[in-house]
């Protein structure tokens, strides 16, 4: 998750006034009619509890101080281009990313590619690969949803944890903003098939106080991370609405709107999947240990989209794990809204509600341990169930 000036904000449509004298209709005269009352928000409360968590998963996002890696070299009689390192922009980034590692992969002239990893990059990969003409077989050690992009949040997130600041060039903000507008582009293609793989939510950033509803920003001498979406997609953002007490139902709070786009991960992996097998797509379940081990597989050129396995396997240590836990209850299907509320974001995913402390961007920064914590699951859940105990 992002700080608020990094999120997409959405506001609810203004009808416009009809002009007096137009087909005899007249304006509206607010000075003989009284306007309607604004209605009150009313949230569907969620029933949160920690007797209702199913689940508690762990993942290691890939973060690179310097960005995403997207060169190419030449290991043996391999040619491989690299697409790993998103941090917490994985989803976010993957269609665009996938673009310039298939078009780097493509430009020898192979039409038999092998691409290494089935997460995000690799998935994303290989079906742009088969829409170009491609031959693909993609080898993993682990499919979905035993990979680590599956415990991902499931939120369009793409500058969370990119890089950090300082290393923001120009030419690093020209291509990632080809990156994000390819991959929203292309989850527009998504939008209302059955099982929703992708929608949109409305998300409350909530607060006790006037003006607190807003993620902490880091307040010390550690880097900054980088923060493009609001600089460099100006045209993807749109107003936000505040909603004070009294006009809403979480009680004496303060509620700032945005608009998050969704991904329910197991139907969207499952879509992914399907239409890679149907598209002539094979999947060979192996692991290799070091980029020699590339030697054993006939394919020419491949597409390394291994994640944070490429801190070991190509024994990269500009990788940094940034662990991220989400508690995981049962699904609730009249809870359309997203909350972040005392550094705990909530989701709605369709496939069980979503709880996270996120706190600041450090937090699980450096990381790598997956042992799931359940004093930090528990205070997610009641984070959230403390909205709505009244």
């Amino acid at each position: 998750m992002h700080s608020i000036g990094r999120r997409q904000v959405l506001t609810g449509a203004g009808g416009a006034l009809l002009l007096a004298g137009l087909d005899g209709c007249a304006a509206w005269d607010n000075t003989r009619t009284a306007a309607p009352a604004p209605l009150p928000l009313k949230l569907a409360p969620i029933r949160a509890g920690t007797d209702r968590i199913t689940r508690i998963t762990v993942c290691t996002r890939p973060f690179r101080a310097a960005g995403p890696r997207l060169d190419a070299e030449q290991i043996g009689a391999k040619f491989v281009v690299h697409n790993y390192g998103h941090g917490g922009s994985g989803w976010s980034l993957s269609w665009g990313s996938g673009s310039i590692a298939t078009a780097k992969a493509l430009s020898g002239g192979d039409r038999d590619i092998g691409v290494i990893g089935c997460g995000a990059m690799g998935l994303t990969s290989a079906l742009l690969l088969q829409r170009a003409g491609a031959k693909v077989t993609i080898y993993a050690k682990e499919l979905p949803p035993d990979v680590r992009s599956s415990l991902a949040s499931g939120l369009w997130t793409p500058d969370s944890r990119i890089c950090l600041e300082a290393n923001a060039t120009p030419e690093f903000k020209r291509q990632w903003e080809q990156m994000a507008r390819t991959s929203y582009r292309t989850y527009q293609n998504f939008l209302g098939l059955s099982d929703a793989p992708v929608e949109y939510i409305d998300n409350y950033f909530v607060a006790d106080e006037p003006g607190g509803s807003r993620r902490p920003e880091i307040a010390d001498s550690r880097p900054r991370f980088a923060s493009l979406q609001r600089e460099l997609l100006p045209d993807l953002l749109v107003h936000g609405a505040d909603f004070g007490p009294g006009s809403h139902s979480l009680g004496p709070r303060y509620l700032r709107r945005n608009s998050f786009m969704m991904f329910n991960l197991s139907a969207y992996t499952r879509l992914l999947m399907s239409d890679f097998r149907q598209n002539g797509g094979k999947i060979e379940i192996t692991e290799f240990r070091t980029p020699e081990d590339f030697a054993r597989i006939p394919q020419k050129t491949l597409i390394n989209a291994t994640g944070y396995g490429a801190r070991a396997l190509f024994r990269d240590r500009s990788l940094t794990p940034v662990r991220g836990q989400l508690a995981r209850t049962m699904p609730q299907p009249d809870i359309n809204y997203g909350l972040f509320y005392k550094g705990v974001s909530f989701v709605p995913r369709r496939d069980g509600l979503v709880f996270q402390v996120v706190d600041d961007d450090y937090f699980g920064f450096d990381d790598d341990t997956t042992i799931p914590d359940r004093a930090e699951a528990d205070r997610a859940v009641n984070t959230i169930a403390g909205l709505f105990s009244n």
